[in-house]
């Protein structure tokens, strides 16, 4: 038996999955509970709900410290340290919907043995109100920063480990520490309410950069700049920093999207107008929407046309399509009178329920074969390995806007095709 303090995982999304399968990958016991009976089952299985790189690896190797349930007793016994990973959604005025979180202290109510660690991102004073709620439970606060598709290298080599708690949950905090001691990382010991507002202003932040480099690719299209010179002159200022400065159409999943809203409406609510958050959220609805003008341009009118999508997901390495850019663009599409099909790797089960009326291809050529123009929304790597110039013949016409600015203009202009991309001169074929 290991030697690592056993623990409980309230929720098996993604978030709580990770935290469960990574933790028993340490040599701590788990237990991770779910309402869901099937999605508790399958795990069991060893099948992971959705796709992420070295899950699978990661339930097969630790099915012996890794236990799934429906029942809250299996979950409390012997168990001190209990991880909230329910999901925390928009609600329709912006605030973040706590119900999940609530039905957790409440199955907890009345216990003294137990300590709540947040990992769920919740609004900055949401432990002080569980507090209140439940005086005898012990609360920390550890928010996460994962990255769907890197979530298991993130996890065990975190940048930091944020621990949040008050005076009274000392110990409970000291444990937590002791069971993240092995990963590294700077260690950031702090207040709940502060540490609660480090995840929103971390993840309000980057979304800021993603908008602002967005913004200057915009006027290097009018200036004849290219954005990708830009933001590599940028980057290399060591109070810039050149991570999340790459020009697309604009942030996606589970985690930007709803975070910056929830520190809007969270600031809102203090009656402090955040000017710049709204800024920032509209750049991005305006940015996915730049592509059909960019289509356009080239097609005159996209009635009838054919328009391939490759890339569903909001990222590469991950399935996720919550607030992907293909959801707007197919829609958007589609409205314009043009016909859509798609290509994702990993993406088909969820694509076909959020998208009834896309054409699903079983690849990227079979996509683009026939189509009047493409549109790169999710770098996967195969997207990078095509033989374009082949692509070009199957084409009606050869025309691709990179939503990405992942591939080679020269590289496509040699095969045949006008290529947009954002924020870099357009590629029109060699004569």
């Amino acid at each position: 038996m290991s030697d690592r303090e056993p623990i409980g995982v309230v929720g098996i999304g993604w978030v709580g999955l990770v935290t469960a399968a990574c933790f028993a990958e340490l040599g701590s016991d788990v237990v991770a509970l779910d309402i869901l009976t099937d999605k508790v089952e399958a795990l069991r299985r060893g099948e992971a709900p959705f796709y992420e790189p070295g899950m699978a690896e990661l339930l097969e190797r630790n099915r012996d410290r890794l236990h799934f349930t429906t029942d809250m007793s299996e979950l409390l016994e012997g168990r001190r340290l209990l991880f909230c990973c329910v999901d925390t959604p928009p609600t329709y005025s912006g605030d973040a919907d706590l119900s999940r979180v609530d039905a957790v202290v409440s199955g907890l109510s009345g216990s003294s043995e137990h300590a709540l660690v947040m990992k769920s991102t919740v609004p900055a004073g949401t432990g002080a109100a569980i507090c209140r709620r439940a005086p005898e439970l012990s609360y920390v606060s550890c928010p996460e920063f994962l990255k769907e598709g890197t979530a298991v290298q993130d996890f065990m080599h975190p940048d930091r480990v944020v621990i949040g708690a008050d005076a009274g949950d000392e110990g409970a905090a000291d444990a937590l520490e002791a069971l993240y001691a092995p990963l590294g990382g700077e260690l950031v010991r702090t207040d709940v309410s502060s540490a609660e507002m480090i995840k929103l202003a971390a993840n309000a932040f980057l979304a800021t950069k993603i908008s602002f480099i967005n913004e200057i690719a915009n006027v290097c299209e009018e200036v004849g700049a290219d954005v990708t010179e830009v933001a590599r002159g940028m980057g290399l200022d060591k109070r810039i920093g050149s991570s999340f400065l790459r020009a697309g159409i604009g942030y996606g999943g589970s985690c930007f999207p709803k975070d910056v809203s929830a520190l809007k409406q969270l600031a809102g609510n203090t009656g402090y107008h955040f000017q710049l958050l709204n800024s920032v959220i509209e750049v991005n609805e305006l940015q996915k929407r730049r592509v059909i003008g960019k289509l356009v341009k080239h097609l005159d009118t996209l009635v009838g046309k054919r328009i391939a999508l490759l890339g569903l997901s909001f990222k590469p390495d991950t399935d996720d399509m919550r607030e992907a850019s293909s959801l707007v663009l197919a829609a958007r599409l589609q409205g314009e009178g043009a016909e859509v099909v798609a290509y994702d790797p990993v993406s088909e089960d969820r694509a076909s329920e959020l998208l009834p009326a896309v054409t699903l291809a079983d690849s990227a050529v079979e996509a683009m074969a026939g189509a009047d123009a493409a549109v790169l929304v999710t770098e996967w790597p195969e997207f990078g390995e095509l033989e374009w110039a082949e692509v070009a013949k199957q084409m009606a016409s050869p025309v691709l806007v990179d939503g990405r600015n992942f591939l080679d203009p020269k590289t496509l202009r040699d095969a045949g095709f006008t290529y947009e991309s954002i924020g870099r001169p357009t590629a029109t074929p060699s004569s």
